[in-house]
């Protein structure tokens, strides 16, 4: 069993130890220590990273009471070393964990819900909850966390023994029975957990519920707590700043001269389908009848715009009605239509001359072509050759 000095003292930063073993891996190695300060991954939380003397570990984990260090180089055996965590890391999650606690336990209180999944991920923390919430509970719950906060009340861990552990009201994922390590928040919240946590609830800074949504009957809730929490805010408070200049609104009214924009391009889009079916037709209307075929190649045309021009200009023609939009340099798409030709039948010789692929039914196949214009203006007359 490793001895877990992270249990005593959570603000531990360094430490000094005894090499036990190490063990190469396909990538890297795995040492285990006599005692170490490193949390191993569990209950949500990564496992810490650092140094083990001067040699860099990648991850920490745990298994059967047993600490792995995850190392770039070996270590040698029966020697002593210095360890030193990645302070700036490990605080954050601390106060990312003890944050969720202090959420956790609030939620509990005041409408009896669990948590039933806890996550500690690279953008944010998520709590799954197992019961519905509405954003005024949401935020109800996030102004008593915060008071928590500001009130600094202390922090404990400790391992009652099993006599105590049965009188204790505590939250727990698993039916726990001995060695079981409590998280005391004086006053908010009792709980079973084996990571480190922050003295006071003061150093957590402040607690943000991001967002929330339904999740298997329940909620899940998006947090961040004290310095993420900081650097979240100060990036949505630049994305703000950035946003107010383009729409030339106050940062506090960017929202409401979001929707006016939104809405303004809303009527913009349609004005521009009117504008461009007109165009259409017009287009259409200048095609002179023929008893061969027709090739238009044009270089903005929509799907939509395409397949109604060939879908008009094929009744003015005895052959097929071929619509191409793009240019050589960014290639082209195209829409084949025929009233007299089954097109099915001639897919394959079609995508051979245009240098493409596609597909449809008999009387429409759409694609994209990897020809020029004038491979693609000759295609007609090609297929007919065959």
């Amino acid at each position: 069993m490793t001895e877990k000095l992270y249990d005593a003292d959570s603000g531990m930063r360094e430490f000094s130890a005894r090499v036990l073993s190490c063990e190469a891996q396909k990538k890297g190695w795995t040492v285990v220590l006599d005692r170490t300060a490193f949390f191993p991954e569990g209950g949500g939380q990564p496992g810490d990273t650092g140094t083990l003397g001067g040699v860099r570990v990648t991850d920490t984990r745990i298994k059967d009471g047993i600490i792995y260090h995850y190392t770039e180089s070996p270590l040698e055996q029966d020697t002593s070393v210095t360890g030193v965590i990645d302070w700036e890391q490990r605080f954050r999650r601390m106060q990312n964990h003890s944050g969720e606690h202090i959420v956790s336990g609030t939620i509990h209180r005041l409408f009896g819900y669990n948590n039933v999944g806890f996550h500690m991920g690279s953008e944010d923390v998520t709590i799954d909850i197992d019961g519905p919430m509405t954003e005024e509970n949401i935020r109800e719950v996030e102004r008593l966390a915060n008071r928590t906060v500001c009130e600094n009340v202390s922090i404990i861990a400790r391992y009652p023994d099993g006599e105590e552990l049965k009188t204790l009201e505590y939250r727990s994922k698993l039916d726990l029975t001995e060695n079981v390590r409590i998280v005391t928040i004086e006053g908010c919240d009792m709980c079973a957990c084996c990571a480190p946590h922050v003295a006071r609830t003061g150093e957590i800074g402040i607690i943000k519920l991001l967002d929330f949504g339904s999740y298997k009957g329940g909620v899940r809730i998006h947090m961040l707590c004290g310095y993420d929490a900081l650097e979240d805010y100060e990036r949505r408070c630049d994305a703000t700043r950035r946003l107010s200049a383009l729409l030339s609104a106050k940062q506090g009214e960017v929202a409401e001269a979001a929707e006016r924009l939104a809405g303004e391009l809303s009527a913009c889009k349609q004005e521009l389908a009117r504008l461009r079916k007109t165009y259409i037709d017009m287009r259409a209307k200048e095609i002179a009848p023929t008893d061969g075929d027709i090739c238009i190649v044009e270089q903005d045309l929509t799907r939509e715009d395409m397949q109604r021009l060939a879908d008009a200009a094929a009744d003015k023609c005895g052959g097929l009605c071929a619509v191409f939009s793009g240019s050589d340099a960014a290639g082209y798409s195209y829409v084949i239509v025929s009233r007299h030709d089954d097109l099915t039948a001639l897919r394959g010789r079609i995508n051979e001359l245009l240098k493409g692929k596609g597909g449809g039914s008999k009387e429409m196949l759409s694609g994209k072509a990897g020809c020029t214009r004038s491979e693609a203006e000759a295609m007609p007359s090609l297929l007919r050759q065959q």
